[in-house]
């Protein structure tokens, strides 16, 4: 199981303490940006949801750039995406909400 975010992010070291039992790795996206064919499988599976346009990163964007297609916008801001994406090798979940622990068991 791989949860995608960041290091240093409150929630995705939630998400990773509570799924440590199994076998849970951080991928940290700023170390190790999302490749052409993971930042695609996301967005297919979440759209537009994927980006976190409540982030500091997003704010700090030019009106310019905010129009720009999600995948771009991944791509050169890895920040901007909504953290974190759990990844079960079977299914993808965004977020670590009461709706994702429990889909994994944790409620």
């Amino acid at each position: 199981m791989k949860i995608y975010g960041l290091k240093n992010c409150d929630t995705c070291r939630a998400a990773l303490k509570a799924l440590a039992g199994h076998g849970a790795v951080l991928v940290d996206i700023r170390d190790t940006p999302l490749d052409d064919a993971t930042r695609a499988r996301f967005l297919d599976r979440f759209g537009e949801a994927l980006v976190n346009r409540r982030s500091t990163t997003w704010r700090g964007l030019s009106g310019d750039a905010r129009a720009g297609d999600p995948a771009s916008l991944l791509a050169e801001h890895p920040a901007l995406m909504k953290r974190p994406v759990i990844d079960t090798g079977s299914a993808l979940y965004l977020g670590w909400d009461a709706g994702a622990k429990a889909a994994l068991g944790l409620v």
